[in-house]
């Protein structure tokens, strides 16, 4: 439907609790910090694009929320008084996804997105409201496919690079595949490009992004960026999943001048995740990419500073303080007094032949909104018998006819916990295959069709359908950038607090380096243990500092 049409002012259902209805008293509050002002109909309130784009909340008449102009334009909602616009992009700093239109003439009031991050902070029933709404926006827009476009041949590692980094970074957008979307030719002849120069990225309609590396794409939209800043901070963490981030919340609310760095995303590896059920006052789940999200606001709140994408390609000591070399970033230094590795792992492929030929396309290792479009309606396979496995089976049963869960081990009580298999063996469309191990992959041009599994127990083979796989298998720590500085156990994960005489708990070969999470040696592989250490090692920080202080002449830093 147009948004021009009549019947597109009628206001859109709250879906989920992604429209609420502000009270009174909240207005109240929000008019303290902002001022009111007449809308007239065909007014732009923002445009897709804008950066620090006002708080607008409406208190008479109807505004339209669209993404792109003219012919191409696309209804996403419209509000009524007491609704509020934006999404998570206006607390986060990205420019907008969407452009707001007054359809009928009213009065909204605007509050300056540093007051309602001050409002907000002091509230917390207005503030939970609107981050609930905005995090939710959030994930109807991907599920929409709104936002930047992606144009690019199913078969190209740059494009499936692009996808990942969106889908990783939950950007909204839209994958247009050259060999099979209709729209994809059209689309090319209008921007002046040929199929064999893509991928390309378009944004807002009309920019194109040729191939982009990691830094430019992030830079267009937005997420943060590394800063100039060369003064030397109190604490970096490398790496920001559930242990980085926490550590930049505590770091930056107690006092420390913090920078975090990821190389893909906020989020880690546990950002893919489509749901924990099990983390500590989310009784009915959450994601991880939304557990980032929530993370990611909070420790900007407190003012870390937080660098995406910025990978980690060295390491070292200099006068009394440690540096971080980044890769791709004109070699750039940041530099700290203390430093938290918390770098994560790796997932392992399957060691089975044709991988690349398939990897492209049909291999995944993750399974989030934007993975589950792509084979929406075809039988899948997941291999792995973890709990990152249990979670992508029941997130993809919800989109496909079936799932094949394919585990090496005899019960899956050996690695996941009860719950999820409680979840998993009642789940219609997830036929659970134990003793099972992935032989081959079959399928020509690059297209997955079957794959050839074998019984560890008596080598029988058969073959069963599947468009896509989805590899949760294990993993190896993310530590071969560290070039032997700190002390490792025999699989690679660094060694700490006890494993290390004279160390502190979490402290690792080096004093006042400290590593948490998935890559220290030892450590309990889940989300909230990964949390409580990085909010831990934030304490033991504080005392390495206190005692570096107390030792160092004056005049010294």
């Amino acid at each position: 439907m147009s948004a021009t049409e009549p019947a597109a002012v009628a206001e859109t259902p709250d879906l989920y609790g992604a429209y609420p209805r502000l009270s009174e008293g909240q207005i109240e509050r929000l008019a303290e910090r902002g001022e009111r002002r007449a809308t007239e109909a065909g007014e732009v309130l923002f445009r897709e694009g804008d950066e620090g784009y006002d708080f607008h909340a409406i208190v008479a008449g109807r505004v339209a929320v669209v993404q792109g102009q003219g012919p191409d334009e696309r209804l996403i909602a419209v509000h009524g008084p007491g609704r509020f616009l934006g999404e998570v992009s206006l607390l986060t700093g990205q420019p907008s996804f969407l452009t707001a239109i007054v359809r009928e003439a009213g009065e909204v009031l605007v509050v300056p997105v540093d007051e309602l991050r001050d409002l907000v902070a002091r509230d917390s029933a207005l503030g939970d409201l609107i981050l609930r709404a905005f995090l939710m926006r959030r994930s109807i827009l991907i599920g929409l496919g709104a936002g930047i476009r992606i144009v690019g041949s199913r078969y190209s590692r740059d494009a499936r690079r692009l996808r990942e980094f969106a889908a990783r970074n939950r950007i909204p957008h839209r994958w247009i595949d050259v060999e099979k979307d209709p729209e994809a030719e059209a689309l090319l002849r209008e921007l002046g490009i040929a199929p064999e120069e893509t991928p390309v990225v378009v944004w807002r309609g009309e920019q194109v992004l040729r191939n982009p590396a990691g830094e430019e794409l992030a830079r267009v939209l937005g997420l943060p960026a590394s800063h100039s800043d060369d003064a030397i901070c109190d604490l970096v963490v490398v790496g920001s999943g559930p242990a980085g981030l926490a550590a930049a919340v505590y770091g930056a609310s107690e006092g420390l001048a913090t920078v975090a760095l990821d190389a893909v995303a906020m989020g880690g590896q546990a950002g893919t995740s489509s749901r924990i059920e099990n983390y500590l006052g989310f009784p009915s789940g959450i994601s991880g990419g939304e557990l980032a999200e929530r993370a990611v606001i909070q420790a900007e709140k407190f003012g870390a500073r937080l660098s995406v994408p910025s990978e980690a390609s060295g390491f070292e000591q200099r006068d009394g303080h440690f540096a971080v070399r980044l890769d791709g970033d004109g070699n750039r230094l940041v530099e700290g007094r203390a430093v938290l590795m918390t770098t994560g792992v790796h997932y392992l492929r399957l060691p089975v032949e044709r991988l690349d030929e398939f990897e492209a396309e049909s291999v995944y290792y993750a399974a989030t909104e934007a993975e589950a479009l792509m084979c929406a309606g075809d039988p899948v396979a997941v291999v792995g018998g973890g709990n990152s496995a249990g979670q992508a089976a029941l997130f993809l049963s919800r989109h496909v006819p079936v799932v094949r869960l394919l585990a090496r081990e005899d019960d899956l009580t050996r690695c996941m916990s009860r719950y999820l298999i409680d979840q998993v063996e009642n789940a219609p469309r997830i036929e659970v295959m134990l003793n099972t191990e992935v032989r081959e992959l079959v399928g020509d041009d690059g297209v997955l069709e079957q794959i050839v599994v074998e019984d560890n127990r008596d080598s029988e083979r058969r073959t069963i359908p599947a468009k896509a796989v989805f590899v949760f298998i294990g993993a190896e720590p993310h530590t071969g950038w560290l070039g032997g500085r700190l002390e490792l156990d025999e699989r690679g994960f660094i060694l700490t607090g006890a494993a290390m005489p004279g160390c502190r708990l979490l402290e690792t070969s080096l004093p006042g380096v400290f590593a948490a999470g998935d890559v220290r040696s030892g450590s309990i592989k889940r989300v909230a243990s990964a949390v409580g250490e990085g909010s831990m090692a934030v304490r033991l920080v504080h005392e390495y500092l206190a005692d570096r202080h107390s030792w160092q002449q004056p005049g010294q830093t």
